[in-house]
């Protein structure tokens, strides 16, 4: 499980999923053993952190900007506690959303100054797949045909003073009619493009860091419908 904060991937793993010829630039167990001037950079690994240390961690993410900071991994024997503990610290949404592929162009959506995917809310009795079409569909008039699921991404933000973690089902989709292609402006989508494989990796430049892994799950599983 990889959650984004502020922008920041946060890795969840289990010791057996701790790969031995990856090196990290600090080994801590908890936060007193960083140095109070410490400038967070790099990347970090947590032994067996206690709630305390999680919480700490989460704050110190959301609050503050580290620009060196690549990475932060918390590796703990009990997983699945440590995922059900943090979850807990958010108010859950769920969201769904859709690569498009036509031949070997990528659809892309230019949404509040950044390039973006297409992807929306699931509404009530809602299933994943159908949410990912019904929004790929609403926001792009794109006719598209489901595939299959490529990853699950999570990152977090505030709304009206509530911590959200959003989790979003990416699939893969094929192009069936985009004929009637256009934005869904008054979703703040300003542009639609198919872009090559290549344009869409610069066009990910200006885009999120979950966007970006995203787009590596789908290349690196060569996902095609």
């Amino acid at each position: 499980m990889k959650i984004f904060v502020n922008d920041k991937p946060v890795e969840l793993i289990s010791y057996e999923e701790l790969d031995p010829a990856k090196s990290y630039d600090f080994i801590y167990s908890n936060l007193e053993e960083i140095p109070a001037d410490m400038d967070w950079e790099e990347d970090i690994l947590f032994h067996e952190p206690n709630h305390d240390t999680i919480i700490r961690l989460l704050y110190l993410l959301r609050t503050r900007k580290m620009k060196k900071l690549d990475s932060i991994t918390l590796v703990t024997k009990d997983k699945k506690a440590m995922k059900a503990f943090i979850k807990s610290r958010f108010m859950i949404i769920k969201a769904a959303g859709g690569i498009v592929s036509k031949k070997n162009k990528i659809l892309m959506i230019f949404r509040l100054g950044k390039w973006d995917f297409p992807k929306g809310k699931l509404d009530k009795g809602e299933t994943p797949t159908e949410c990912a079409k019904r929004e790929v569909e609403e926001e792009t008039n794109v006719k598209v045909k489901l595939g299959p699921h490529i990853c699950n991404t999570w990152h977090t933000y505030t709304q009206n003073r509530k911590s959200i973690l959003k989790k979003t089902y990416w699939y893969a989709m094929e192009s069936l009619n985009d004929t009637g292609m256009k934005p869904q402006e008054e979703e703040g989508i300003k542009e639609i493009l198919w872009l090559s494989e290549a344009d869409s990796k610069t066009a990910l430049i200006n885009s999120y860091p979950s966007m970006r892994y995203l787009f590596k799950q789908y290349l690196k599983n060569h996902i095609k419908i």
